[in-house]
């Protein structure tokens, strides 16, 4: 759990303080606002006060039962751990273990915390025992994606089972899999999951070898400059669409959304106003790209963001513009309508 504000730009104690006092006046939303208070003590090296935020949160005379307890207790343990309480967070760790929990996130934070202090074989089975809880038997076999909150326990046991030299099993290749998908939904060309998880690069900037460290370095180069290559290409400006499928999916999973969309046909009306008042205002190489929600969701991730969040909206629009994404507007005449109706331009939106 960590807070939303970027770390160096906040004094992580006084956010935590305001924090506490909003959850005072606020006691129904205390459990949302003292874990990012927590986050922000933890960030600042506060270990003990977050640990008694977490207490405060699972105590039995709470005002409120916390919604998630099991989280709370992964997230005290892990943050035990990092201040010298190795043998009380281990005893929680193992009581989260025992429950079971039927989410993905107290599993993510025990197993992680388990890799952090190099207890890989723990790690490994902490990892194993969460996707065999969460998931069917079968997804490793299976071709349909499983759900987004596995995805961080299917990359953390291939990146424990790489730094164990464990041979690839089938959950390696369902992460492999996902880590693909998500890479293209995202436009992006994947490195290989093997890659990124080979010991030898996770632990090259912690090298001695300065021949480690300068082909790590010219290897971040080559990257860099690809990247900027490609972000120095001319590229539209360019308004989001949402198919009505992609849109009522969208909706669905994040309410907070629908004051942007009100209905699918605003959406496209609005499209089509805002093209038109960029070309009146004589704005050139203007476009649309279209949003599906994996692809929306792996940006969100990417960023660090909340997919509810309306001002992800342009930043995304305007990435999937640089990777290509773009078709130019208005269409030629006679062409189809940017909208995906079937109908010519003319006779759909460019003749209202």
């Amino acid at each position: 759990m960590r807070p939303d504000t970027p770390a160096d730009h906040v004094d992580h104690i006084a956010e935590a303080e305001r924090l506490e006092r909003t959850a005072g006046l606020y006691p129904e939303d205390a459990e949302h606002l003292l874990l990012q208070a927590a986050a922000h003590l933890e960030l600042a090296d506060a270990r003990d006060r977050a640990t008694t935020l977490y207490d405060r949160l699972i105590s039995p005379s709470a005002p409120h039962p916390p919604e998630n307890p099991t989280l709370i207790r992964a997230l005290k343990a892990a943050n035990l751990w990092e201040y010298g309480h190795e043998a009380e967070a281990r005893a929680i760790i193992e009581g989260v273990r025992g429950t079971a929990p039927a989410d993905a996130a107290p599993w993510v934070i025990v197993a992680e915390a388990l890799e952090a202090h190099d207890e890989l074989d723990q790690a490994h089975e902490t990892f194993t025992q969460a996707l065999t809880a969460l998931l069917p038997s079968t997804s490793a076999d299976a071709g349909a994606e499983p759900p987004y909150p596995t995805h961080p326990l299917l990359f953390g046991r291939h990146r424990v089972r790489r730094l164990l030299g464990a041979e690839h099993d089938v959950w390696d290749g369902l992460a492999d899999r996902v880590h693909r998908s998500r890479a293209a939904a995202a436009g992006r060309t994947p490195v290989p999951l093997d890659e990124l998880h080979d010991p030898k690069r996770v632990w090259a900037l912690g090298s001695e070898n300065p021949a480690d460290l300068r082909a790590e370095i010219a290897r971040l180069q080559a990257e860099l400059g690809s990247y900027r290559e490609a972000l120095s290409r001319p590229f539209p400006v360019a308004v989001l669409h949402w198919p009505a499928t992609e849109l009522t999916e969208l909706l669905t999973a994040y309410p907070s959304l629908s004051t942007e969309y009100p209905s699918h046909e605003t959406h496209l009306a609005t499209i089509e106003s805002s093209l038109r008042e960029l070309s009146t205002s004589g704005t050139p190489n203007l476009g649309i790209v279209t949003g599906t929600v994996p692809s929306y969701e792996a940006f969100a991730a990417s960023e660090g963001a909340s997919p509810g969040d309306p001002s992800l909206l342009p930043l995304y629009a305007t990435t999937l513009a640089a990777r290509g994404r773009a078709v130019g507007w208005p269409p030629e005449v006679g062409g189809g309508c940017w909208c995906g109706s079937g109908r010519a331009y003319g006779d759909c939106h460019g003749g209202e």
